[in-house]
């Protein structure tokens, strides 16, 4: 423990392991101090180590590397220069490593453990996207407060999460990580992750440090083909990438992650418009940067650099402050100091905001306070969480069509076939990104209906999605059953002699995700031709869709009489959509992205701008915008979700508070017969500015659960930080004018008025 003493000595405080004292209730001048104390002794190799991030190379517990690159990292982890690790996972491992850093390094720096803890860490909740059709913040954050107490307890004190990409591509694996198109509710949706997985102290053991990502426009590569190019215009980068970060700041957000893309033709790694003017600056941003796994290196091959020597300084320069898997710090950035080519008070300042972020943990107090066995046995896999991934899971279903009634089904006396090999696949309802979730752990569609024991259940697979010799992992590609119909003949036959199909078919879980981008976003392989097939012989069919990006399935929207949008909703699955389908839960979830009629439509998306030709679609002419084999109109909208019973909108209520507030309030009645949740949604339309705006945005929504025939008031308030935009030059703006109000259940809402601004 000399280490240990040695830090005591230099910050005044009693004992790393015992101290009783917390980050939370010490001052921030403390902090600052401490961090001050601590950089006042360290070598320039030691800063630079603690830039330094290295994934999991070896079994700590086991024996220590010999020869190699293994071994040349391990010596640089007894130096005190590694300042985090990523990939490694368990008390046990966790503990030792750590032990390395504290009690065999010069100054005892404890390390930073991060993990992609994306959509839940043992215990699988639904994917992000998912979970965004819920509009319902309070289970959000819930969700990541019991990922963050289940990944504390596992030794981790670090997430490279939110992913606050706004993106308007389906054909983007990574839509699956975010919220979806729109910047208003994906601004919430990121806040309320931040909070969930930061609690209200960072030191404690069941909270975790959030890292907002990928810092900027990653959602806009072109063609949605991952790592792509990004080229957008300013207000576009003002008004819709930049809004959900800058709320994430303001709500505290400890590090950001900065993007593979370019942007103006420079890599996000070494933009130094968004690193140090827009986030450090203008933002007042106090946390780090950490780079994209190995985005330095790559500056080299996007040819901003010459090499990994330049690449270092152009990084450094640029606001990156750890470098993530590139070995370029650790092996070129001390030299650039000593040269003069990089100043060190720019090391300075990234170490100075590692090291606080590190003391905000209570790392520096104690550096084992994520690492106890038993509580690690006690926590992972609670029963509560369980219970919390359930009910995020039911409230982030999307009923699309329900013609005739068909759903929710009769619990008595059918003959019910389940068709698709998706409804009998207990590891793709988990989806991508569930690195430390275990295969085979979802509850499968079979199991959950088979809770329900009036009726008749009988299986047929009909096709497979995968080619059986599909290697199920994150890195390796998948092969799509593009062939085999050999068990469509029984799935016929099944569905001849039953009352209801369900039939539950989409993506296979690690068809989305980084690197899974789709120049097709239809149905894979030959389930579409299932489908028709089946629909040949009974039309009572209801179409589950499992997958984790909007697809293009007009055939089903035109022909199927029931729809229902179930993702991939993680370990309690089958649990989640049975409850649905019986209607024991009735749906609520809304869009959170447009879906296309098909792929020609993308990118496609709800708050668009006016051309100069709008005009519509039973204009004569030929001259306006639009295509000539497709309408404009979107398969759904954003924001669209039907439920089990119906509801109005009536009485809708401008009143002007003062000159730049507006109360809007509207009338909600649930015109059904069974209780029913609704997301009431208000949209707004600057119609005249000084820089275009879209025909809609969305500035408000409240989730209502209301008893048949109840009505309830709901009320808005427009404030200056809902009317005003940006402009191109990153100036915000409230103009005098005219502004159309749209109240409703999607971003089609009809329900209209308008008020003046001042």
């Amino acid at each position: 423990m000399k280490k240990v003493l040695l830090l005591v000595l230099v910050f005044g405080y009693i004992s790393c392991k015992n101290s009783t004292n917390t980050i939370k209730n010490s001052p921030k001048s403390t902090i600052e101090k401490k961090v001050d104390s601590l950089l006042n002794i360290m070598t320039l190799k030691e800063k630079v180590g603690q830039m330094n991030q290295y994934s999991g190379f070896w079994d700590a517990t086991g024996p220590t590397p010999k020869g190699g690159d293994k071994a040349a990292r391990y010596e640089d982890l007894k130096k005190g220069y590694v300042g985090s690790m990523l990939n490694v996972k368990g008390v046990k491992q966790i503990t030792a490593l750590q032990k390395i850093a504290v009690e065999e390094t010069r100054l005892g720096i404890p390390l930073i453990f991060g993990f992609d803890v994306i959509h839940g860490y043992k215990t699988i909740g639904p994917i992000p996207l998912a979970e965004s059709a819920s509009w319902d913040l309070k289970a959000i954050k819930k969700a990541a407060e019991n990922a963050a107490e289940e990944t504390a307890a596992s030794g981790i004190n670090w997430t490279f999460a939110p992913m606050i990409d706004i993106s308007r591509d389906a054909r983007w694996g990574r839509v699956m990580e975010g919220a979806g198109e729109d910047p208003f509710l994906g601004s919430k949706i990121g806040v309320a992750r931040v909070k969930g997985f930061q609690g209200e102290d960072l030191s404690s053991p069941k909270t975790i440090a959030a890292c907002a990502k990928h810092f900027a426009a990653y959602g806009f590569a072109e063609a949605g083909r991952e790592y792509n190019t990004v080229d957008i215009g300013t207000s576009t980068l003002y008004n819709i990438v930049f809004p959900p970060f800058k709320a994430v700041t303001e709500a505290d957000v400890r590090t950001f992650m900065n993007a593979f893309n370019l942007l103006n033709d420079i890599p996000a790694t070494g933009n130094e418009f968004l690193q140090r003017k827009i986030l450090k600056k203008d933002w007042n941003f106090s946390g780090f940067i950490v780079s994209d796994w190995g985005s330095i290196g790559e500056m080299v091959t996007h040819g901003y650099a010459e090499n990994n020597k330049q690449a270092t300084e152009l990084a450094v320069k640029a606001g990156s402050d750890m470098d993530m898997e590139s070995n370029a710090y650790i092996k070129e950035l001390a030299n650039l100091v000593k040269q003069g080519t990089v100043d060190e008070q720019l090391v300075d300042d990234a170490v100075k905001r590692i090291l606080r972020v590190k003391f905000e943990l209570g790392l520096f107090e104690d550096p084992y306070r994520y690492c106890d066995e038993e509580n690690e046995k006690k926590v992972v896999g609670k029963k509560t969480f369980h219970d919390d991934a359930l009910d995020i899971a039911k409230k982030s279903i999307v009923l699309l069509k329900n013609e005739n009634n068909l759903l929710p089904l009769k619990k008595e006396n059918q003959k019910i076939a389940i068709i698709g090999a998706l409804a009998n696949d207990k590891t793709s309802p988990l989806g991508n990104w569930r690195i430390a979730g275990d295969d085979g752990t979802a509850i499968s569609v079979i199991e959950g209906l088979q809770q329900y024991k009036g009726n008749s259940l009988k299986y047929a697979k009909g096709a497979d999605v995968l080619m059986p010799n599909s290697k199920l992992s994150f890195v390796n590609e998948l092969l799509i059953n593009e062939t085999d119909t050999s068990g469509f003949s029984e799935a016929i036959k099944l569905a001849k002699e039953s009352n209801v199909v369900v039939m539950v078919l989409g993506e296979h879980g690690l068809q989305t995700g980084e690197g899974r981008s789709r120049s097709n976003i239809d149905l894979p392989g030959v389930q579409q031709e299932l489908l028709e097939e089946i629909y040949k012989v009974n039309k009572n069919i209801v179409l589950v869709l499992t997958n984790g990006r909007p697809l293009a399935i007009p055939w089903a929207a035109e022909h199927i009489p029931a729809i229902v949008e179930a993702w991939q909703l993680g370990v309690q699955s089958g649990n989640a959509i049975a409850q649905v389908l019986y209607g024991d839960y009735n749906p609520s979830g809304k869009l959170p992205m447009t879906f296309p009629k098909n792929v020609g439509q993308v990118p496609i998306y709800y708050n668009h701008k006016s051309t100069g030709r709008p005009y519509g679609e039973n204009n004569d002419v030929v001259f306006w915008s639009h295509y000539i084999d497709e309408s404009n109109r979107p398969l759904y909208p954003f924001g669209f979700g039907l439920s089990y019973t119906s509801f109005s909108y009536e009485n809708l209520k401008i009143n002007k508070i003062t000159d730049r507030e507006i109360k809007v309030s509207v009338d909600l009645t649930n015109t059904g017969t069974v209780k029913g949740k609704e997301v009431t949604q208000l949209y707004i339309h600057d119609k005249y500015a000084s820089v275009v705006r879209p025909v809609r945005e969305l500035k408000g929504f409240e989730l209502v659960e209301l008893e048949p025939k109840e009505t309830k008031t709901i009320e808005f308030t427009l404030s200056e930080k809902e009317l005003g935009f940006y402009t191109n030059t990153g100036e915000f703006i409230v103009e005098p004018g005219e502004f159309n109000v749209f109240i409703g259940g999607s971003s089609n809402a009809t329900l209209t008025d308008n008020f003046n601004l001042k």
